[in-house]
């Protein structure tokens, strides 16, 4: 019995050791590397990599090339790192010079520690993936909804192992008041020796436990919770796509129309203000431009080979400046996908919100390669939904006030006194 007690004591430390460390750990690290990943692919994605050269280096193992004090100042301000010559910031300046670092003093520490805590946890990612010989897609950000999920179930699994380490307390004094009780009344009680199990080493002391029902039935209950938690997490993330970036036909920067050109976003997608869907814009929106911009100049005088498919789709010669009959369309990938059953319209979002695109899709200016920001989960709009505040300083909120006043002097309203004769009622 008192070896029982003993045991069940030190299993009751290890729980509480393996659930503080688990706790700390998964909180800090997860949200800092959460918040890094954002941070990471509005600023940093247009030009490096975790993995692997873009214009400037990959970024994996920068924490145990640079001490943290150094990556700090160079990341908040590069250029001045470089005119003060400092040794490394020359040496990177020298071996990238197809872009200069840009400088981020909008950046705080906190910030730039969560990018760095991104690009480990990235490692740490792919040494487990390496180690485990698993293949598979690189996951680039979490979502709201899923970060919801996580801390929602990481507290379910705190509250079980609460309740589990409350009932082996309990359960811990009563062996010891029996103990005590066995103890005391032993020459009466006893009518036989007791035998008691004996063993030595590490078998013995594994048999003894699975003798213990309770201790089993609690060690089972929380192997079934953790289970139900990480299935639970994995179920709410299925067909969540945030961070999805395909590979185009044609690398179109937005980062260099929208962000260095300053190319307005409605001036390519013109359905947004007029219609349900952005659209994607035809060849011919591309060429008011490329008819003279065909970027001889970065390829020693042959054109650009992005441009250069524009033409092959177009049949355009530019030398005659015609066009041919062999025309095919540029086979764009799909970023944004809702469910065929949301109904989502741009140009009410757009025009009559004035809702910008950047809310839902980004930070598109500085992205080299556009991809799927936000999770867009019905979560995720209706949280917009309630924060957004209405603009009722318009037309038909003057008519709807106007309807509610026929209605409390009981005159006649109709259907088309409330917008019954909008097109959008019937047809859409």
């Amino acid at each position: 019995m008192r070896n029982v007690s003993l045991s069940i004591e030190n299993i009751v430390k290890s729980i509480v050791v393996v659930a503080a460390l688990f706790f700390t750990i998964s909180s800090s690290h997860a949200q800092n590397a959460n918040e890094g990943a954002t941070l990471f692919r509005a600023n940093c994605s247009s030009c490096h990599r975790v993995f692997g050269n873009l214009t400037g280096p990959e970024l994996a193992g920068m924490s145990e090339r640079r001490d943290q004090e150094w990556l700090l100042k160079w990341i908040k301000n590069a250029p001045a790192m470089i005119a003060s010559g400092d040794p490394i910031a020359l040496e990177l300046d020298a071996a990238f010079p197809a872009a200069m670092m840009t400088a981020f003093p909008m950046l705080s520490d906190d910030d730039v520690l969560n990018i760095i805590a991104y690009v480990e946890s990235e490692e740490e990612k792919k040494a487990a993936g390496d180690a485990g010989g698993a293949t598979g897609g690189t996951t680039t950000g979490g979502s709201a909804d899923s970060g919801d999920a996580s801390n929602f179930m990481l507290i379910g699994v705190l509250v079980v192992i609460g309740l589990v380490l409350v009932i082996i307390y309990i359960l811990n004094r009563v062996i010891r008041t029996l103990e005590r009780v066995i103890e005391t009344n032993k020459d009466v009680v006893l009518a036989a020796p007791i035998e008691d199990e004996k063993g030595a080493g590490f078998g013995a002391t594994i048999r003894r436990l699975l003798k213990n029902k309770k201790l089993v039935f609690f060690l089972v209950l929380f192997l079934v919770a953790f289970l139900g938690s990480a299935g639970w997490k994995t179920l709410w993330n299925v067909g969540v796509h945030e961070g999805y970036m395909p590979v185009q036909p044609i690398k179109f920067s937005h980062q260099l129309h929208a962000g260095v050109n300053q190319i307005d976003c409605q001036y390519c997608h013109g359905g947004a203000y007029k219609s349900q869907n952005a659209s994607i814009p035809s060849a011919n929106v591309c060429m008011n431009c490329h008819t003279a911009v065909t970027g001889m100049d970065q390829y020693g005088g042959e054109i650009s080979p992005e441009i250069a498919k524009i033409y092959r789709a177009l049949d355009y010669n530019p030398e005659t400046g015609e066009y041919g009959e062999d025309t095919k369309p540029i086979e764009w990938v799909r970023i944004h996908n809702l469910p065929d059953f949301a109904y989502f319209n741009h140009s009410q979002h757009v025009v009559v919100a004035g809702v910008e695109c950047q809310t839902c899709h980004g930070p598109v200016e500085t992205m080299e390669e556009v991809y799927q920001f936000s999770p867009l989960t019905m979560k995720w709009c209706v949280d917009c939904h309630q924060e957004t505040e209405v603009n009722h300083d318009n037309e038909y909120y003057e008519q709807l006030i106007a309807a509610h006043e026929k209605l409390k002097k009981g005159e006649k309203l109709t259907a088309a006194m409330i917008g019954g004769l909008e097109c959008g009622k019937c047809h859409y």
